[in-house]
């Protein structure tokens, strides 16, 4: 019989009878072998099996594969996700695991403002070059590939925050293959559920899952996803591994939760945010409303063309400028002002003073992202009562 002090500290056999009908949260760090043959095997990658959560967790795998099914849906190939800690870590781990010193990564100047920073200060400092240019314009794309071999990742966001700016993923996906190139998309604002980049020939998708796919703004983590199993399962695993960038198992199982109401949610988002764009395009105190969803939006039949709906985000400009944005923002009453978005709830946020801060102000500029200009996360409330407070809010801004 072992001591009382070694019974206190002993892991309790799992007393389970049969299998849990909810995806339990495995929070442990590490995992049993059998016997030490059986750790060889797996460590040796002649078994399958965990290890050390680091490198591989049930819960988040499990979460992982069925995002990865989301996005692979309809399209015949079998398709594989990894989950990190953070929408920027699977940025940062499609940019480190796929790229070395001495290439470049094409993209656009209207990305998500910490993509651009992370770009620029951390990314660039590894020798790695980004170019901006108009990814809209498949002939200046073509041109731009045609003469430089050193541009390996053409990177996008569609649609893109918080313009919402949309660009033809297919268009650009089959220039970027033709030249043998990686092309990879942020598919946050939309969603597998309204948006299928792998179908259009992308390479890798990547979310942060903190948003839309899990809706209920209860947790921070990302995702990749692509369909070459190498690459997926050995290159960008790695990278995951050894920077420790990997999903916590209990962040994994919120999204897991959250995204099993994916398809209700983005109706719902959709269908508001039309309803307030189109009350919004008639307020003489708004100068401009961003949603593609609305016939007036440059890319409203791109959008049309890829979008099964336009999804919840949107952004509009006041004819006051800086002073009557901050002036409306402070009498909101319902929304709430909230440096996020994909909430079920209506979240507003002024880009130029937060999300796209540290964006150097010529490309911030050149990308629509004015001093006046409101983003805002559509929740799934009653429309009426979102519209009302905005408009409140304008009618008594300075």
């Amino acid at each position: 019989m072992i001591h009382f002090d070694s019974l206190t500290a002993r892991e309790w056999p799992d007393p389970r009878t049969t299998r849990p009908h909810i995806l339990p949260i495995y929070a442990t760090s590490s995992f049993d072998f059998d016997d030490i043959e059986q750790g060889i095997r797996i460590f040796a990658k002649e078994e399958v099996g965990h290890t050390y959560s680091r490198y591989g967790n049930p819960t988040v795998d499990a979460t992982a594969a069925k995002i990865a099914a989301l996005e692979g849906y309809g399209t015949g190939k079998e398709t594989f996700g990894l989950m990190t800690n953070s929408g920027m870590a699977a940025v940062e781990v499609l940019a480190g695991g796929l790229l070395k010193l001495g290439d470049k990564i094409l993209t656009q100047p209207n990305v998500y403002g910490g993509t651009t920073e992370l770009l620029q200060k951390i990314v660039s400092k590894r020798g790695i070059e980004v170019i901006y240019t108009d990814l809209s314009d498949t002939d200046l794309v073509s041109s731009i590939l045609s003469k430089d071999p050193s541009i390996r990742l053409v990177y996008l966001e569609t649609p893109a925050n918080p313009t919402l700016a949309c660009i033809d993923i297919e268009a650009l996906a089959t220039v970027a293959n033709h030249y043998g190139r990686w092309s990879a998309i942020d598919n946050t604002f939309a969603t597998p559920y309204l948006q299928q980049p792998l179908k259009a020939g992308v390479n890798f998708v990547m979310h942060s899952t903190t948003k839309y796919l899990n809706g209920h703004g209860n947790s921070i983590a990302g995702v990749v996803i692509g369909q070459d199993p190498d690459m997926m399962k050995n290159t960008l695993w790695n990278h995951i591994k050894l920077m420790g960038s990997n999903c916590s198992p209990f962040e994994a199982w919120l999204v897991y939760q959250g995204m099993k109401t994916l398809p209700l949610r983005m109706d719902r988002h959709s269908s508001n945010a039309l309803f307030v764009a189109e009350q919004l395009e008639k307020n003489p105190k708004v100068s401009k409303v961003n949603y593609p969803g609305l016939k007036s939006h440059p890319d409203h039949l791109i959008a049309k063309k890829q979008m099964k709906a336009f999804g919840g985000m949107m952004s509009f400009e006041l004819k006051d400028g800086l002073s009557g944005v901050l002036s409306a923002l402070n009498r909101l009453k319902f929304c709430s002002l909230a440096p996020t978005l994909g909430d079920v709830d209506t979240l507003v946020l002024h880009p130029a003073t937060s999300s796209h801060l540290k964006v150097d102000p010529d490309i911030r500029k050149k990308a629509g992202i004015t001093d006046g200009l409101i983003r805002i996360s559509i929740g799934i409330e009653n429309p009426q009562d979102i519209l009302e407070d905005l408009m409140q809010a304008i009618a008594q801004s300075i």
